[in-house]
């Protein structure tokens, strides 16, 4: 049997580029060797300050990108987080398994705090726990992720371990599948490409858009005048050129950047040129499926129905492990 795999994204605005090369373009190629369950993670969005009136279209265009992408529906499950309320049922109960001192430890809950510091809530401290009980109650084995998700998944196995000793066995303990894209960076070349930073790419950016974004990102700041030589090794978008160019063109922009032959705008052009055919199918298909919510929903359903077994099921052994029945 495959061995399962889980892993989520959040509902909080516009799918982006490094989403979609951190993460997406990875769970791709993993459809066909994996047991997949790819959750629309909004229990997660919810620990920052948010708009509820634009959660539920933010969730069905989260679906309708990933799906526009390439995950497809009938290769794997594609679902809605709180539709499953056992994930909410099972952080309780792996709350009462974690040391408190393991999750001050978390970088991402400092991170995330110096961010939100008027909502510094506890479920942004819980939010390990909670992406823990999302991979063990489908008893996953595998969880797909970028380096700073590490730290989360050591958490997952340690939690999971505590749980097998105390009650019995019953997780198996999640293995991280670290993705071979490097972290990539905002617009700014200085921080993560966020969509709280507006730093960031969408995916179904208009085309004008792309290039009016990428002319004003940061490249070489040591390049002060076009005829400076430039250095892309220490440049954010030539990154980017190795995901959206050719071979030919990453080699053109590459030594005709350190001899000055190009300047920082001929070569933003070419990666715009590039980005907007690369994502012109991804964002004509995404569109045409946020046009009709109707069959958007019917994935989710369908997804979530699936999910509900497996989550009972799970959850009915828990209790009965723990004298709960």
């Amino acid at each position: 049997m495959k061995k399962r795999l889980f892993s989520g994204i959040q509902p909080s605005g516009d799918v982006h580029i490094g989403n979609y090369l951190g993460a997406i373009k990875n769970w791709i190629t993993l459809i066909d060797d994996y047991d997949c369950i790819f959750s629309i993670v909004d229990y997660h969005a919810i620990t920052v300050e948010y708009d509820p009136r634009q959660m539920q279209k933010r969730i069905i265009n989260a679906a309708a990108v990933n799906i526009g992408a390439g995950l497809d529906p009938d290769r794997c499950i594609l679902f809605v987080q709180s539709q499953v309320p056992e994930h909410a049922e099972l952080t309780w109960i792996l709350n009462t398994l974690t040391p408190m001192g393991l999750l001050e430890r978390m970088t991402q809950y400092k991170d995330k705090s110096r961010q939100n510091e008027k909502n510094v809530n506890v479920g942004l401290f819980d939010y390990p726990v909670l992406q823990t009980a999302d991979i063990l109650l489908y008893k996953g084995g595998v969880v797909p992720i970028g380096e700073d998700q590490l730290q989360h998944v050591e958490l997952s196995r340690e939690i999971a371990r505590k749980f097998n000793m105390r009650y019995g066995e019953l997780f198996p303990e999640p293995q991280h599948l670290l993705s071979d894209a490097p972290r990539i960076m905002g617009l700014d070349g200085k921080t993560k490409m966020s969509k709280s930073m507006d730093n960031y790419i969408s995916l179904i950016e208009e085309p004008g858009t792309i290039w009016k974004k990428l002319s004003r990102a940061t490249t070489d700041e040591n390049r002060k005048r076009r005829d400076d030589p430039g250095n892309p090794d220490i440049c954010n978008l030539y990154t980017l050129h190795k995901y959206f160019s050719t071979e030919t063109e990453i080699d053109k922009v590459n030594r005709e950047c350190r001899s000055a032959e190009i300047g920082c705008i001929d070569c933003k052009k070419i990666l715009s040129d590039n980005m907007i055919k690369v994502l012109a199918p991804i964002r004509e298909k995404s569109l045409n499926l946020m046009d009709k919510p109707e069959e958007v929903l019917e994935v989710l359903d369908a997804g979530a129905k699936k999910c509900q077994e497996i989550a009972r099921e799970t959850m009915g052994k828990v209790r009965s492990l723990m004298g709960l029945r």
